[in-house]
């Protein structure tokens, strides 16, 4: 089969590669119809690399239709429309129990310290062949699947597997009420989603920050106030205009490591990805290189006895944080990865009728072959084209 693959940093290419397998009696395979770039994909591509081999298969936003399931494998069958969650979970174990899928005991990464092994993401998650490709093994398969039905092409369901649900949890972890106001740092398609699910759910106000003019204007098709921080010197100093000089009742982070404004931090991230592997795993390890501006920006913003939910992804271990501001000011911190199946009975509803409540048909900007992969990653890259969203189509 054909299958995106990690061949260095800043190097992907589609290679031909051996077709998965049965191997567990829990295993299905499927054939994948679509599958997404997120964000995060951006860290390995650019950043994460002492932790991935020259061959991984990348990629964890996959659905497709099933051809093949092991024997423990009752939920779905050959033939079902399925999207494949990017955590990998069991279902039964003591985490899965209690809705915590993204720290599931059974495929936890002990080795690494790590939570639930993921698709396509390094080592410390596992190193589990990706879904960028024609075909994908899925471990977990009694449990994992989401079977959708027909009726609506994949696009209407793809964002199960991640960006729906994880921005779904954003807003839960948000603690986001009915009328309250919501700032939400990052307009990629995780800021998108929980800006829209924040409105879906109730927020009266939605604040939007980012830089990128097609990402913003999106934002404001769906009624999101935008702030452009390239014209504005001092955001927690506008939101705190736009509510009466309170800040925000809650703030949804989802940059990440990747935030602008911290060019000492942005220096050392680059630094550290160009060190040997053992070296830059050492320096993640125990120096704080992750660009903390977005972070800072959220802590400013919210306001007092506020919530702060962090969904963009961080990997520095020693970062500063303004603990004293935080403890003054009373804010509750939450964050994680996204416990998917936690989420998706809620959300699939909401994607199954003839109307788009949460707007998931206004997201992806581009559709792509497989086999344009590499250019896909540049532009989403460079936020070039108007790029906010790719589909990669094998």
């Amino acid at each position: 089969m054909r299958a995106l693959t990690w061949q260095g940093t800043g190097n992907v290419s589609v290679e031909t590669v051996p077709d998965p397998i049965i191997e567990q009696p829990t295993d299905a395979i499927i054939k994948v119809t679509s599958t997404a770039i997120c964000g995060s994909d951006l860290h390995l591509y650019d950043v994460l690399g002492m932790y991935l081999d020259k061959g991984d298969i990348l990629g964890h936003e996959p659905m497709g239709i099933v051809q093949e399931v092991g024997p423990e494998v009752t939920h779905i069958k050959a033939g079902d429309r399925v999207v494949i969650p990017f955590n990998i979970s069991c279902g039964h174990c003591f985490m899965c129990s209690r809705g915590f899928f993204a720290q599931c005991e059974t495929t936890q990464v002990t080795e690494h310290g790590k939570g639930a092994s993921l698709f396509g993401y390094t080592k410390l998650y596992g190193q589990v062949p990706g879904g960028q490709a024609e075909f994908l093994r899925v471990p977990q398969a009694h449990f994992g699947p989401i079977a959708v039905p027909e009726g609506h092409p994949d696009e209407r369901y793809l964002f199960l597997s991640d960006v729906l649900t994880t921005s779904w949890q954003a807003v839960q972890f948000a603690d986001v009420q009915k009328g309250d106001t919501v700032l939400v740092t990052g307009l990629g398609p995780i800021g998108q989603m929980s800006a829209r699910i924040a409105r879906h759910l109730g927020a009266e106000l939605v604040i939007g920050v980012d830089s990128v003019p097609e990402r913003l204007a999106m934002a404001r098709r769906h009624g999101i106030v935008t702030i452009d921080d390239t014209e504005i010197d001092d955001v927690p100093a506008a939101v705190l205009e736009l509510t009466h000089g309170r800040g925000a009742d809650s703030v949804i982070e989802a940059v990440g490591m990747e935030a602008h404004g911290t060019p000492f931090q942005a220096a050392a991230m680059t630094a550290a990805g160009m060190l040997p592997d053992a070296l830059a795993r050492k320096a993640i390890d125990t120096v704080g290189v992750d660009r903390m501006g977005a972070l800072r920006t959220a802590f400013a913003s919210v306001r007092r006895a506020g919530t702060v939910s962090i969904v963009g992804v961080y990997g520095g271990q020693a970062d500063p944080i303004p603990m004293m501001d935080l403890f003054d000011k009373g804010v509750t911190l939450r964050m994680g990865q996204a416990h998917v199946r936690r989420w998706s009975d809620d959300i699939l509803p909401l994607l199954t009728g003839d109307d788009d409540p949460l707007g998931v048909d206004d997201l992806v900007t581009h559709r792509l072959p497989l086999e344009q992969a590499p250019h896909a990653y540049e532009i989403f890259k460079k936020k070039e084209d108007g790029c906010i969203k790719v589909v990669l189509k094998p």
